[in-house]
């Protein structure tokens, strides 16, 4: 089986959780887009993990982990992502696209300017480097791995790159400029730790698919953060749909067979942009108190996530454009104390409820039209039947299923790896 595992929403719906569980039967773990601008929380035997680079398949022994050519490489973050694991005693295969371009310090140092100069314009960005990378890559000024074992070219490239950089951090930012020598030599340090990860990885997994391998797609973000499908502009700066996972591994497009898209049984988003059915106050400190594992704060930023009652037009939306053959339903569980379970079904604007997503513009003028079911009132996390849980549990997931149109065939009821009901 080919799979992709991807969001429906905004992020944060409990992708690493079913990745890391889903990759027992698989051959090959895959990350295809985005950087360590997001985090996939894994709790197993070993502890409790955010890994933003590394593929959740690192805690299996006989999985190949690939970061394909669509990713953008961080190899700093990379380091220590890959020393938190063996400090922790779990060893893993890894392979790096010798395609896959690099994120280099001024990406880093740049969102973080421009997120200062825009002010109350900001865009809510994780200041991981991510926008500045893909700006670089798509106008081919970026590297790529294999050129970090060509000394001559790539001091020569670093140092026209750095003229121009140098300019806007000098006049547009008023910082610091960048002693392009120093990040080729950095960049040859990242180079030794990396060689022997490097590899055609596009066609490892072409080959891997003709001999009938199990591979697992996993995605970073949602729906709504797509560039071309999402809350242009508060989005990130890849695509998060399955169908990139083609793109960005270098497979045929027709290859992958199973498209799992993940959803909260309530909502929750991290940075700026409009976001329909979002709460407020001590309703929302309650419910990002009893979310995930630890609270709803950001795998990567620690920022306290925006929280809000399940959006079913946004989770339809996304489901859609997807292409999703099954959705997996995650932290049912926190939903426990809760008296009535809003869910909302239609947006009004401009006098009319509309059931389709809208743009930008409207969403932020929109206002939820919401359908309320009673709560179940009773702890149901770590119970393993579908038919053990308690009527208005599976009424809830059933309405949902209804709304969205695609069959919840998984349903998570705790943080742990165990925790999880099949339909």
């Amino acid at each position: 089986m080919i799979r992709a595992i991807v969001g429906a929403n905004w992020g944060d719906e409990g992708k690493g959780k079913i990745t890391d569980m889903c990759a027992e039967q698989s051959d090959i773990v895959v990350r295809f887009q985005g950087g360590a601008n997001a985090g996939h929380t894994i709790i197993n035997e070993y502890g409790r993990f955010a890994l933003h680079l590394l593929p959740s398949g690192v805690f299996h022994k006989n999985i190949t982990n690939v970061i394909a050519n669509g990713v953008a490489l961080n190899i700093e973050a990379l380091k220590n992502e890959m020393q938190t694991l063996k400090d922790a005693g779990i060893e893993f295969n890894l392979l790096i696209g010798e395609r896959t371009q690099v994120l280099l310090p001024h990406h880093v140092l740049m969102d973080t300017y421009e997120e200062e100069r825009l002010g109350d314009r900001k865009f809510g960005s994780t200041k991981s480097g991510i926008a500045p990378f893909y700006a670089d890559k798509y106008s081919k000024t970026g590297l790529q791995v294999w050129e970090l074992y060509n000394k001559e070219r790539l001091l020569d490239k670093l140092e026209h790159m750095y003229e121009k950089i140098n300019i806007q951090f000098k006049y547009l930012y008023n910082k610091p400029e960048i002693d392009y020598k120093e990040v080729y030599n950095t960049l040859l340090e990242y180079a030794e730790f990396i060689k022997d990860n490097v590899a055609d990885t596009s066609k490892f997994l072409r080959d891997a698919i003709k001999e009938g391998k199990n591979i697992l797609f996993e995605g970073q973000l949602g729906s709504l953060k797509d560039t071309d499908h999402g809350i242009y502009p508060y989005v990130t700066s890849s695509s998060t749909l399955a169908g990139y996972a083609a793109v960005g591994a270098g497979i045929p497009p027709y290859a992958i067979d199973n498209i799992t898209v993940i959803t909260k049984a309530y909502s929750s988003a991290v940075g700026e942009g409009p976001f329909v059915s979002e709460i407020f106050g001590d309703e929302a400190d309650e419910l990002r108190k009893r979310g995930g594992d630890k609270g709803e704060f950001g795998a990567t930023t620690g920022r306290p996530r925006r929280v809000g009652y399940f959006d079913a037009v946004a989770t339809r939306y996304g489901c859609e454009i997807q292409g999703a053959t099954e959705v997996c339903m995650t932290c049912l569980d926190v939903l426990s104390y809760m008296d009535k379970l809003p869910i909302c079904t239609g947006y009004e604007w401009n006098g009319k409820v509309y059931k389709e997503f809208l743009t930008t513009d409207k969403l932020y003028e929109a206002k939820p039209v919401y359908t309320v079911l009673p709560g179940w009132k009773s702890d149901i996390r770590g119970i393993k039947s579908y038919d053990e849980l308690p009527k208005e549990a599976k009424d809830y997931i059933e309405f949902v299923e209804k709304e969205i149109g695609v069959k919840i065939s998984m349903v998570s009821n705790g943080p742990r790896r165990e925790e999880i009901l099949y339909r």
